[in-house]
């Protein structure tokens, strides 16, 4: 039943049910946003840069949510519209946070978007946000209702969050080097949280089969488990695997295969067996999927088409694109563009955890 609720949502996302169309801004070009640098490449892997087609091209199907580091806002974009630049009928949702909806304690923690998400609590559907300025928080779809935000500070530089089952929030921090679980189901600007050390920390994923919280960080991937109780929480060790290669990036469910997830470094894409504790290259379309930089990557569990998001030459900055690519069978090999956008991550409009 609820494999069948969630295939609802999206099945009425991408009919346009819950759409909300309105008007792409004009970008008026390439300048890169104040503050905390998200995600510099080494300067080494700069000719790593991807050059994706400038024209779109292929099939895609189901709804994208992707962070704009431009225009400072969250876009829900229809891949089944070729070009997201001009056509007005692709924008099916877009947001930031205001004073006047009840932000004003934490908009200085907001302006360069990170990350983003969506999950399912009850009979809601909600947006999860991580931004490097510190902005970290969950908001109600469509309503951009809050459910819970809070600054964590420019230094600590946000890469993502993640909605728990008791509704506490966890996060993740490069700068800062660490995993926290916030107790947010305590109120709307609930500030307790509990933190677990971790180098580089670049994304969160609860698993729901396992009961544990994967984080990932520069160099490894590790497994914690989530202690004491929702207005005390606690984070503890249970696994520490070491990356293939340095520099983590992104942590996804491999909603093709529960027992794996995907994993993203400075130098490939990879699957992490979850029994096994390896990480594999032998999955589906990893002949052109298996790229360097990829900051976000996952697979529509429907079409197992994979989206990805990369650095793009020409972006303003080493760590953007503007560009949303697809793979899957040749057909369905594509690209899409929201021209002078500032993607760090994009991913599909699914809120199942695995």
């Amino acid at each position: 039943m609820l494999r069948r609720a969630f295939r609802g949502l999206l099945l009425a996302a991408s009919a346009g049910v819950l759409s909300i169309v309105v008007h792409v801004p004009a970008h008026a070009g390439p300048t890169p946003p104040p503050g905390p640098q998200t995600d510099p490449l080494p300067r080494h892997l700069v000719p790593e840069l991807a050059t994706p087609p400038a024209k779109a091209g292929g099939t895609a199907w189901g709804w994208v949510i992707g962070g704009d580091q431009g225009a400072d806002k969250i876009w829900v974009l229809d891949a089944r519209r070729r070009d997201w630049t001009p056509d007005t009928r692709a924008v099916k949702w877009s947001w930031s946070p205001t004073a006047e909806d009840g932000f004003g304690d934490v908009l200085a923690g907001w302006g360069a978007v990170s990350d983003v998400r969506i999950r399912r609590a009850g009979h809601r559907t909600y947006v999860l946000a991580g931004d490097s300025w510190g902005y970290i928080g969950a908001v109600e779809f469509p309503s951009g209702k809050r459910l819970w935000a809070v600054d964590a500070g420019r230094p600590n530089n946000v890469h993502a969050a993640e909605l728990l089952p008791n509704g506490n929030i966890a996060a993740a921090a490069s700068t800062g080097g660490w995993v926290r679980v916030y107790a947010a189901s305590q109120g709307p600007a609930a500030t307790t949280y509990t933190e677990f050390k971790l180098k580089g920390g670049h994304g969160v994923l609860w698993d729901p089969r396992r009961e544990v919280l994967w984080a990932i960080g520069d160099d490894h991937l590790v497994e914690l488990k989530v202690g004491g109780t929702a207005d005390a929480p606690t984070l503890s060790e249970v696994r520490r695997v070491a990356l293939p290669t340095q520099g983590g990036h992104d942590l996804a469910p491999v909603y093709a295969d529960r027992g794996r997830l995907w994993i993203t470094t400075n130098y490939g894409v990879y699957q992490f067996d979850k029994r096994r504790g390896t990480f594999e290259t032998d999955y589906r379309y990893a002949s052109t999927v298996n790229l360097p930089i990829v900051k976000a990557v996952g697979d529509n569990p429907f079409t197992r088409q994979v989206l990805l998001t990369r650095p793009k030459k020409g972006c303003a900055t080493t760590w953007c694109t503007d560009t949303a690519e697809f793979f899957g069978r040749t057909s369905w090999n594509a690209t899409r563009t929201l021209t002078g956008a500032q993607f760090y991550k994009a991913r599909w409009f699914v809120p199942r955890y695995q």
